[in-house]
């Protein structure tokens, strides 16, 4: 069992820029591909980036060059930076472990609004 706990979301102006932090309960990034989704009002969960076992990295078309993935293998927290947030990033974000099973966090809201 995996828990996953996310943190660092709240409402930022439109340029803005917030980071996002998954903390894993227990070390799993040898074993578990790391990503981040997110889930705005009336849409489907989607991916918006994530980093493989061996550090590989793939980003939402929307999210490239604005948002980025990194994880601190001792801290186990992985990381979304997001910088030129627009008002279409307003969403909960969602940090997920996925192995044999998968496993979500509980979400954090991130709305960006002037």
């Amino acid at each position: 069992q995996v828990e996953l706990v996310e943190s660092g979301g709240g409402l930022v102006q439109p340029g803005g820029s917030l980071r996002l932090s998954c903390a894993a309960s227990r070390s799993i990034f040898s074993t578990h591909v790391m990503g981040w989704y997110r889930q705005a009002p009336g849409e489907q969960r989607e991916l918006v980036a994530r980093i493989s076992t061996g550090g590989k990295i793939n980003y939402a078309d929307s999210v490239k060059g604005r948002f980025t993935i990194s994880r601190d293998n001792a801290k186990n927290t992985v990381y979304l930076q997001m910088d030129s947030l627009k008002p279409e990033d307003t969403a909960v974000y969602y940090c997920n472990a996925r192995w044999v099973s998968d496993y979500w966090g509980q979400g954090t809201q991130v709305t960006v609004s002037s």
